[in-house]
């Protein structure tokens, strides 16, 4: 018989709202469906630096981090994002987000060092089994 076996330790997501965009229903059900699917998830709350942000990922021992941004500062919060991991020598922890992100753009922050952007109409199901997939 053979067995498979689930990771020892579950996956780590911190979900993060940056900037002062006061709109995270969308973060919040993201992270609800993250955590129905077995993964560990710390949400940051709103109006988050991302300097907040990359501190509670490396206290958390966070797998990723997950940014919901809307107000339209997505090429400068998560290139700078990508910068803080660095610094920090976090490098591994993996990024991803959505929002209201042009599709001109997504390549842009791919470049910049972002696995994945999810655009507005994104599943839940979608997003889960990405993160599933990638951080197994």
């Amino acid at each position: 018989m053979t067995e498979t076996s689930e990771p020892s330790t579950p996956i780590r997501v911190v979900v993060a709202k940056p900037g002062l965009d006061g709109h995270d229903r969308g973060a919040k059900v993201v992270a609800r469906a993250l955590r129905d699917a077995g993964v560990e998830v710390v949400y940051t709350g709103l109006h988050q630096t991302p300097e907040q942000i990359v501190d509670a990922a490396i206290q958390e021992d966070a797998d990723a981090i997950g940014l919901s941004v809307l107000s339209g500062a997505h090429l400068t919060i998560f290139p700078k994002v990508v910068q803080l991991l660095a610094e920090r020598g976090a490098s591994d922890i993996v990024l991803f987000g959505g929002g209201i992100i042009p599709d001109a753009d997504i390549p842009v922050l791919e470049a910049a060092g972002v696995a994945k952007i999810f655009t507005p109409g994104a599943s839940t199901h979608d997003i889960v089994a990405w993160v599933t997939t990638t951080l197994r």
